[in-house]
């Protein structure tokens, strides 16, 4: 339909609907959004969806994946596969890594939230004391297997943490990274006595309890940051979500999740 308006014999009233036609635009295609969200940041992302598309009239498309790793899922993968996305949502240093190699746009990407690891055991376990380092160093050896992701909490525990403590002989033969799954899930099927995540990815699980977070001294604080990739044709609904995502009206949510939201974090 154009602009036009037969006329007729009310000749004043066809001419002023004919300007206002005129000068009203058509509302903008509502867009199809892709979206890769690491694990730690996915729990916040489903609870604020549907409130983004019903603002907007956009449909978010979202696929799921560690923020590094080998596995197809892992965002940087699915990048490097030229799958159908626009924006990345993942651990704050693997996306600049990607901004640094040109698949990120280097605009307006920032950080969400920040995130802590936690421990959990199979539900109704006994919880271990793991409030200082002393008492979390004797649950690391005291157990008899250790679960841990294939993502950022778990890097800095096979890499970091470990050795900081002075175990890393030691849980040679019985920690493991998971991959492409849940730590949860393991340590609910009794397949690891205790298990570390992202907080904010064990929350959603059955079957395990949290124990709580890493003392300080021994935790890792990371953050979950968004970007629009390279060569998207989506980028005014990208940067509304990213806008979306990281206003105040986002935040309840996030901290529901299990992680502190940019906007509240201490500066």
């Amino acid at each position: 339909m154009t602009g036009s308006v037969p006329r007729s014999a009310g000749g004043v009233m066809s001419r002023a609907f004919a300007l206002l036609l005129a000068l009203s635009p058509l509302p903008a295609s509502a867009a199809e959004l892709h979206v890769a969200s690491s694990g730690g940041f996915a729990a916040a992302y489903k609870a604020l969806a549907p409130e983004f598309e019903k603002r907007t009239g956009n449909t978010l498309v979202s696929v799921w994946g560690p923020s590094m790793g080998d596995t197809p899922e892992a965002i940087p993968n699915r990048l490097r596969q030229h799958q159908d996305i626009d924006v990345v949502i993942m651990v704050g240093d693997s996306l600049e890594t990607l901004v640094r190699a040109g698949q990120v746009m280097d605009l307006d990407h920032r950080v969400l939230a920040l995130s802590k690891i936690g421990l959990a055991v199979k539900a109704g376990a006994p919880h271990p004391d793991i409030s200082t380092v002393a008492s979390l160093k004797k649950v690391l050896l005291d157990a008899k297997s250790v679960a841990y992701s294939d993502s950022a909490s778990g890097v800095f525990l096979s890499t970091v943490l470990f050795k900081r403590l002075g175990i890393a002989d030691a849980m040679k033969g019985k920690a493991r990274m998971i991959p492409a799954e849940p730590v949860g899930n393991v340590v609910a099927r009794g397949e690891a006595e205790i298990g570390f995540q992202q907080i904010s990815e064990l929350l959603p699980l059955s079957g395990i309890d949290i124990v709580g977070p890493l003392p300080d001294e021994a935790q890792k604080v990371t953050p979950f940051s968004i970007g629009i990739v390279a060569g998207t044709r989506e980028t005014q609904a990208a940067e509304d979500l990213i806008a979306f995502l990281s206003s105040p009206d986002a935040a309840s949510l996030i901290t529901k999740s299990g992680l502190v939201p940019a906007t509240a974090a201490p500066r």
